[in-house]
């Protein structure tokens, strides 16, 4: 660990996010501040992010002075590199590290609903029960990266396959930034391995399409006329649903023009199913609105690209050896069994930091 100035900028310009939230503050006070309710939000959301990297900033700069410190008493005492204090110094400078790094990751996620709530899903590509079952290791890699950040998981739909495994699944993830960090899954996402389900053990390639939208506000711009929605009902599946529940409680919606589909069989009232149906049919057709925006959508909209080769954006080999690949950025792992079991965050945070600018002040500096 080396000792620097106590001075860092870029995207962690401390002075400049503090005289952006005195400005921002300075229109929050204003009179008809609220007229606008959808600018008024906005500016706020703004101003909590500005707050957290100084708050942030500040807590981590007390740590780094606490870990100089010791730093500089071991070097007056002559430590033995191999104590126990050493050691201790050590750990706390790769904790360091981590923690800096986590914190340039929210700096990047400052677009318009990196805020919101998550809803992603995972479709079964072609392959029947393979990509089934790859469907489900995937709901479940998920589920796990979500918990492991602290999200609160609930599944919205769910439909299993026709032998094993989960043919679709939709997972609402809550919490801060869940929309951020989730959007980096986006895509087509391929697994080669020995398939269990084939009695000549031969190799199998499976690919599983992710889609993330954000769970906006129910004041989103987004008319839906009735001609151009399609409603069905059904049972819901699984436990607590068609086991408890005899009534057509779960609502398909669908929206015609487009052929979006957005399901829910999460509550057994059929109003409140079709609330929270409509809400994700809106998010997903301003999903695409937006990608349409960015000349991107066969590229990125996982439910209208191909699920099949040459589309994905990850690759996950079980044999012949082990490695988890992102192909967008490089990232690349052994490990996959961690990964499976949720460690997915250097992906996420490789694929944020490819699209933002890399620009952390290099006066700060902890060593390995």
């Amino acid at each position: 660990m080396k000792s620097e100035p106590d001075t860092y900028g870029g995207i962690f310009d401390v002075d400049k996010k503090k005289t952006e939230i005195g400005e921002l503050e300075a229109q929050m006070s204003a009179e008809g501040f609220w007229n606008d309710q959808k600018a008024a939000q906005a500016v706020i959301a703004q101003a909590n992010l500005a707050k957290g990297v100084v708050n942030g900033m500040t807590a981590f700069m007390a740590k780094l002075d606490d870990a100089r410190a010791m730093e500089e008493l071991l070097n007056e005492e002559g430590v033995d590199e191999l104590s126990d204090e050493a050691e201790e110094l050590q750990a706390a400078a790769v904790a360091l590290k981590e923690e800096l790094d986590e914190l340039e990751i929210q700096c990047y996620l400052n677009k318009p609903h990196d805020r919101c709530n998550a809803l992603l899903s995972v479709n079964a590509g072609a392959g029947g029960t393979e990509s089934c079952d790859w469907a489900e290791l995937l709901y479940r890699m998920y589920s796990r990266w979500a918990e492991r950040r602290g999200f609160k998981v609930e599944v919205v739909d769910m439909l299993p396959g026709e032998e094993a495994g989960l043919d679709k699944v939709t997972l609402r993830i809550v919490g801060e930034n869940a929309f951020g960090y989730a959007n980096a899954e986006r895509g087509v996402h391929r697994l080669v391995r020995i398939s269990p389900f084939d009695s000549q053990k031969r190799r199998h390639t499976s690919f599983c399409a992710v889609d993330v939208v954000a769970e906006i506000e129910d004041d989103i711009e987004i008319e839906i006329e009735a001609k151009d929605l399609r409603e069905d009902t059904y049972r819901s599946s699984g436990k607590g649903g068609q086991h408890v529940n005899k009534t057509d409680s779960a609502v398909r919606l669908t929206h015609i023009p487009t052929g979006i589909v957005a399901a829910c069989q999460s509550d057994r009232s059929q109003h409140k199913n079709r609330s929270a149906a409509m809400k994700m049919l809106k998010a997903r057709l301003y999903e695409r609105m937006e990608d349409e925006k960015r000349s991107a959508m066969e590229k990125m909209y996982g439910e209208k690209g191909e699920i099949g080769w040459g589309n994905q954006i990850r690759s996950y080999v079980f044999q012949p050896y082990q490695m988890v690949k992102d192909l967008r950025t490089g990232v690349e792992t052994g490990n996959i069994q961690a990964v499976m079991d949720g460690d997915i965050d250097r992906f996420v945070s490789g694929w944020l930091r490819a699209g933002s600018p890399r620009s952390r002040n290099k006066e700060i500096q902890i060593e390995d």
